[in-house]
């Protein structure tokens, strides 16, 4: 795989603070005031709003002086008019900060509200789409201060600088992003993803692992992304099965967290097809986005196979797989989903393939094609969506 080794940046506008163990959470009140925050907005997604462990938060802030309110009007593949609902409740609610809380919908949705809220009348969401420097449409001092309180182990919206919104008139998701995005605090606290049920620990899981498996396979040059990736899919081997078996194993939970954040920092090097083809299945399907990726991956290592051969030697050996190789890393994911319980097939998630030109042409624009390994055209796409949902692998 060639590389230009001319240069890399960092790029990390990375949390200033990130607290890791157990019972951590009971530190958010005086995060909050040490951000300046006195009526935060706590964003999350409907399913967690009424639970325990929001009660307690609300509770616990309220005892500290801090004026926060729940807004939890998020669908599971967040879309605009989300968004918009919620910079409605910050504003109307007078808050000056955002506790994002939840899985990926919660934490993206949440930062895109921190981002729009307090921006000037007129200025669009859709102008904030990762595109060029349309970044610098929007008012980096107006951006709300965000602490951020991951509840699964997947996407590692928590340390990024973007948020996935679907445009719901376009049917289409759109990446968001503003450098000035990224939480100021993260708190990753394993008690509070341990009721997580076995079905979305294993696709937030594969979703973690899909992070750092395209950017390990991605044809840019950063070494140290690179090594953030492998090491995050040596703990997404060790822990994930274990935390799938025990919700209650702290250990595995506190690693998958750990490996969450780190697939999410690895990508600096850039993701490929399989979140070229999970981005459009989620608009059109509204599918969730860590089983699609589960899904997608083995037919996506196969399609790319001429291109990751070293690649996949190495992680072989770092996985310590027999016959390191790309058959053996795809034997490796096919015995993983089938522990899991991940589905084989598309059409197990009622997916067919009557979109198929219009997927593939939607995949070849997502800017995550940009990093594949193989630079797929539309009918490429269209193939391996194909044989995702027929099973042919």
């Amino acid at each position: 795989m060639s590389q230009d080794m001319s240069q890399f940046s960092m790029g990390w506008n990375y949390p200033a603070n990130i607290l890791t163990g157990v019972g951590r959470i009971r530190e958010l009140p005086a995060v909050c005031q040490a951000l300046g925050m006195q009526a935060p907005l706590l964003i999350t997604d409907p399913g967690l709003a009424n639970l325990p462990m929001v009660r307690d938060i609300v509770l616990a802030c309220h005892d500290s002086g801090l004026g926060i309110a729940v807004f939890s009007e998020i669908k599971g593949n967040p879309t605009g008019k989300n968004v918009l609902d919620g910079m409605a409740a910050f504003r109307d609610g007078g808050h000056d900060g955002v506790i994002a809380f939840g899985g990926g919908s919660g934490l993206d949705a949440a930062k895109a509200v921190a981002l729009m809220a307090n921006q000037r009348d007129g200025l669009s969401l859709w102008s904030l789409e990762d595109v060029g420097d349309n970044w610098k449409n929007a008012d980096a001092d107006a951006i709300a201060p965000i602490v951020a309180v991951p509840t699964t182990a997947g996407t590692g919206s928590e340390v990024g600088r973007a948020s996935v919104i679907t445009d719901e008139v376009e049917h289409v998701k759109r990446i968001i992003f503003h450098p000035g995005m990224v939480p100021a605090t993260v708190i990753l606290d394993p008690e509070l993803s341990a009721g997580l049920p076995p079905t979305l620990t294993a696709a937030t899981g594969m979703d973690a692992l899909s992070h750092c498996l395209e950017a390990w396979c991605s044809p840019l040059y950063h070494p140290m992304a690179e090594g953030i990736a492998v090491e995050g899919m040596r703990r997404v081997c060790q822990y994930l099965p274990r935390a799938y078996a025990d919700g209650s194993d702290l250990e595995a939970r506190m690693n998958m967290l750990v490996a969450s954040s780190m697939g999410a920092t690895a990508f600096q090097r850039g993701l490929g097809a399989m979140h070229a083809l999970a981005h459009p299945l989620g608009a059109l399907y509204d599918a969730h986005h860590g089983t699609l990726n589960a899904i997608l991956m083995p037919y996506v290592l196969r399609a790319n196979q001429q291109a990751i051969g070293e690649p996949m030697v190495r992680l072989g050996r770092y996985l310590d797989l027999r016959q390191p190789g790309t058959a053996a890393v795809i034997d490796w994911v096919l015995e993983l989903r089938e522990r899991l319980a991940i589905p084989h097939t598309l059409a197990a998630l009622k997916i067919d393939a009557q979109q198929a030109d219009k997927v593939g042409q939607m995949a070849v624009a997502d800017p995550s094609s940009g990093t594949n390994p193989i630079a797929f055209d539309a009918n490429q796409y269209r193939d391996i969506f194909v044989a995702a949902v027929e099973g042919r692998l």
